[in-house]
């Protein structure tokens, strides 16, 4: 269906211009564009990729800059290099609103796509890659009027004046997510969508989700149409929709049946307009029933998109994960501990391989004030050591064998504005929102501005900007990285080096360091990739491996086996280059910040003892 078209077409923000070129390596163009390979993803040199970032942001769920991430490109560009720099971070998850860009029944708003598509191109520039994400929560803002308690997003206006939904009311709710089961107006109004409900408007008639699928194949046209080439590349997929909820069940319908018989074929036919709009490159990011892997026992929903097959190589299997006794205050007394993530962050391995796709957590995350907020540094911390491996700190280097693919996530969230916001609650003028995320009571951004208008971090650094493999040529075997984050003024060390290894402890001191274990192939020439966290400085920064030692990170070129580079993109982010001899064989790599200038004797005995702890562990992929 072609879409009328509200708005100008040519704004001051467009993203029609050539791409920022960047200086990069050899075989940075080539590794630009990822796709599915099993339950990996890939570069185009065949290297495992791991995706890593922030969602960008909450701020599309309010009104104050018309449903997009930011009030200008300027603020976009500011953002996206923060988050390079700060962070680390190589993916963002970019949300969009359907509201804004169908703000009229069958007519998309070109303004809003250009401002939002200029905004995206700013990551795109920073050597991000991004995939965009159709948010929604509570189904829409206009279910809920000045009076309202809570906030929603996602919908149209006309659409749920079409719906003619009852007034909202959550009844007895502590939590703003109740409403999704609890309240009758975001229960009937999520039914509608599901069924495919036709409403009536001055319009015409239309049905609701083939409006939304309109709406997201002229969104998708939009974005790869005002997109230069060099930077569409960059774009990972798309994200249909977030937090899938039924509603309301038919009788006899489970969650189950479900995800099978309502939510597969809506991602059946998204991938279908995918493919109509020119993405047919690019997997669906497809998510599960919201509640699949909830950890209180009486909200959690059989799920995980079960009973459909396997899903290949054009889909992603994309979940979010939060600690909800955590965030509850109730059933989770005192903090998070070492390995308390493990068994869940093991289901989304074991989903992964079920389907035979790659998985992504697309948010996680924790409230940074309020009642539970002293929890969020060991929850954090345990979400991250989940993400890097499914073993506990206590049980790593005893069984890193069974450490597991590395997960690919973006942490919710990256908000700029966070406790500087302008927001009218529902449209009230009476109730002006300014703290926090300004939505729900929320408050999980990990940066905001300070004084002066530039991006700070409100978590420990050394838990935000993680040392993790971005890139590995051939196959991850284990990774780790133990960050030394801190809970107030306490250091958390939960993986320390076993008293087996005291030349590699010695190393490593009271540093922060990472091990990969990979297996090299023949397919690529092209090194594997590390982010090397701000606290790594190339001259003091130790690298313990197979292909040698050295403290001290030379330049990269192609004959050096270990070296330091620049991230793409241009801005100050660094990465760790190890360049294999070639063919298959297995290799491993320390990595820290710990003893100053060691020697090398040292460095010999530490390599001496990793790899004979590499012989040792029965390392078989």
């Amino acid at each position: 269906m072609v879409l009328g078209v509200v708005g100008a077409y040519g704004v001051s923000n467009s993203a029609d211009a050539a791409p920022v070129k960047k200086d990069g390596l050899w075989f940075d163009d080539l590794a630009a564009e990822v796709s599915v390979d099993g339950t990996r993803f890939v570069d185009g040199h065949g290297r495992e990729v791991v995706l890593r970032g922030f969602n960008v942001s909450g701020e599309v769920k309010l009104e104050e800059n018309g449903g997009l991430p930011f009030a200008s490109t300027a603020d976009a560009r500011k953002s996206a290099k923060a988050l390079r720099e700060m962070a680390g971070a190589n993916s963002v998850r970019f949300l969009l609103s359907w509201a804004k860009a169908n703000p009229e029944p069958g007519k998309v708003d070109e303004k809003y796509l250009a401002a939002a598509t200029a905004q995206i191109k700013a990551f795109l520039d920073a050597g991000l890659r991004v995939y965009p994400d159709f948010h929604q929560d509570l189904y829409s803002r206009y279910l809920f009027n000045k009076g309202s308690w809570y906030q929603g997003d996602g919908a149209p206006k006309w659409v749920v004046e079409a719906g003619g939904y009852p007034k909202e009311n959550c009844g007895i709710c502590v939590q703003w997510g109740q409403n999704i089961t609890q309240n009758k107006a975001v229960t009937s109004a999520h039914r509608d969508f599901w069924r495919n409900r036709e409403v009536t408007t001055s319009a015409g008639n239309f049905k609701i989700q083939d409006a939304f699928l309109d709406t997201a194949e002229e969104t998708m046209k939009y974005i790869k149409g005002h997109l230069p080439a060099e930077s569409f590349k960059l774009v990972a997929g798309f994200d249909p929709l977030n937090e899938p909820h039924a509603g309301t069940y038919d009788s006899g319908e489970t969650s189950k049946s479900w995800e099978k018989d309502r939510l597969w074929p809506f991602y059946q036919n998204f991938r279908a307009r995918m493919d109509a709009a020119g993405w047919q490159d690019k997997p669906a990011f497809v998510e599960p029933n919201l509640f699949w892997n909830s950890n209180i026992f009486f909200a959690k929903q059989e799920g995980g998109l079960q009973g459909i097959g396997t899903l290949g190589s054009r889909y992603v299997f994309n979940t979010h994960f939060y600690d909800h006794a955590a965030m509850s205050g109730i059933f989770m007394p005192g903090k998070a501990s070492d390995g308390r993530y493990v068994d869940d962050f093991r289901k989304i391995r074991d989903r992964s391989t079920a389907l035979n796709t790659a998985s992504i957590v697309s948010e996680f995350g924790h409230h940074l004030s309020g009642s539970v907020a002293d929890k969020a540094p060991t929850v954090l911390k345990g979400m991250y050591q989940s993400l890097d491996s499914r073993m506990s700190g206590a049980d790593w280097w005893k069984k890193a064998a069974e450490s597991g693919p590395v997960l690919s996530s973006t942490q919710w969230q990256w908000d700029i504005y966070s406790g500087r916001h302008h927001e009218l609650k529902n449209d009230n003028p009476d109730k002006v929102l300014t703290d926090h995320d300004a939505w729900n009571d929320e408050d999980l951004s990990s940066v905001a501005l300070d004084d002066s208008g530039t991006p700070v971090l409100r978590q420990d650094a050394r838990l935000i900007d993680r040392l993790y493999p971005e890139a590995v040529a051939g196959r991850t075997l284990a990774f780790t990285y133990e960050d030394r984050s801190r809970d107030g003024s306490k250091t958390l060390t939960w993986n320390p080096v076993p008293s087996s290894m005291p030349n590699v402890a010695q190393l490593v001191g009271e540093g922060q360091y990472g091990v990969l274990v990979w297996r090299s192939d023949s397919g690529t020439e092209a090194p594997t990739e590390l982010h090397l966290p701000g606290g790594f400085a190339s001259a003091s920064t130790t690298v313990v491996s197979d292909l040698g030692t050295v403290t001290g990170l030379p330049a990269y070129s192609s004959d050096t086996p270990i070296a330091a580079a620049a991230e793409t993109g241009g801005t100050d982010a660094r990465r760790l280059l190890l360049t294999t001899p070639g063919g298959s064989a297995l290799h491993y790599a320390l990595v820290t910040n710990g003893a100053e200038k060691p020697s090398p004797d040292l460095r010999a005995a530490a390599q001496k003892e990793l790899a004979a702890w590499v012989a040792a562990s029965g390392f078989t992929g």
